[in-house]
């Protein structure tokens, strides 16, 4: 097949989803639409942009990503309004519906609603090899440990994790792809990652350099599941070149949140571009593997909207009470 009739057979199966779409009372949609994502180098924003591009294709509306502090600053961001869409974490999410997100103490942030589950944040350690840091035991006190952007699910937890381990630090905070390059000039002894897998800076250093990748021990493992609201994880040996076995780990589910207040349409619409075809969202990041409408029951703190409540209920067997969709009560 010819260039010219790939891309004219791309150009109509665009112009038919568009077409599809079309046919949805658009009533009250904006004309474009932000999707919140966090530092660049980080997981967070490969996914974010990269669905945020996919929906403007499939929809015919201008969209894309932007680079956020993360998960509590998206829920600010969407809760108020300045974006249309955001991705966040578990954590964050119910600290902010409680009113104790540190970007704004006091304000429950109820108008950011579930839209659809993403993946499993993993919380892992990288060292240099050179460091001869190999185990959590190794970090040394004053170590000097970069936890991501402020207010980010690393900044957020993973401090309180290695405090609770027993380690002693300098915090450090910043984009994953400086605390990247810090960590390979030897500005920082260690990098605390929460951020799906593979993280794009950690696929970037080990082909730069020689890294651990540190794994919890099971009593470790077992002790910051006792304390956080984390669930046992482990980060396969393909998912770096530097690891020879799977790495024990913890992970919080990530899901995309939606403003409240957008038209349940238009909800609907993105979310089923999303999550009726998986394969295109693991061509954005391998992560994407548990973007699945099975997963929708992983939402433990966010109301849903009611867009997005709609098409799992119809598409997914779910069973959302009522109480739990913005706007039924």
């Amino acid at each position: 097949m010819t260039f010219t009739r790939i891309a004219a057979l791309a150009a109509t199966t665009a112009l038919t989803a568009t077409a599809v779409f079309a046919q949805e009372d658009r009533t009250g949609w904006p004309e474009s639409f932000t999707v919140g994502t966090a530092s660049q180098g980080g997981t967070f924003f490969v996914y974010g942009s990269g669905w945020a591009n996919l929906v403007a294709d499939e929809l015919g509306i201008s969209g894309g990503g932007e680079v956020t502090g993360g998960p509590m600053q998206n829920m600010a961001l969407v809760h108020t309004g300045e974006v249309q869409f955001g991705l966040t974490t578990m954590g964050p999410a119910a600290e902010s519906y409680a009113g104790t997100n540190p970007i704004a103490p006091g304000l429950q942030m109820t108008n950011a609603c579930a839209m659809f589950p993403m993946y499993q944040t993993p919380f892992s350690v990288t060292a240099l090899s050179s460091s001869g840091i190999e185990t959590i035991a190794d970090i040394p006190a004053g170590a000097r440990i970069g936890f991501g952007p402020a207010g980010s699910t690393s900044d957020t937890y993973f401090p309180l994790m290695l405090e609770a381990l027993g380690v002693e630090f300098e915090r450090r905070n910043g984009g994953w792809d400086d605390l990247g390059g810090q960590l390979q000039d030897g500005l920082l002894d260690v990098i605390a990652f929460a951020a799906g897998v593979p993280i794009p800076a950690v696929s970037q250093l080990e082909v730069q350099t020689d890294i651990n990748i540190i794994e919890f021990t099971e009593e470790e493992q077992a002790q910051i599941i006792e304390a956080f609201p984390v669930s046992g994880f482990q980060i396969a040996d393909t998912t770096y070149t530097t690891l020879e076995a799977p790495a024990r780990s913890v992970a919080m589910w990530n899901f995309a949140i939606a403003n409240c207040d957008l038209p349940e349409s238009f909800v609907y619409a993105v979310t089923d571009i999303i999550m009726s075809d998986n394969e295109r969202m693991v061509g954005i990041h391998s992560s994407a593997r548990e973007t699945l409408p099975e997963h929708w029951d992983k939402n433990t703190a966010l109301m849903w909207h009611p867009g997005a409540a709609r098409w799992f209920t119809e598409n997914a067997g779910a069973t959302i009470p009522a109480d739990r969709i913005h706007g039924s009560m």
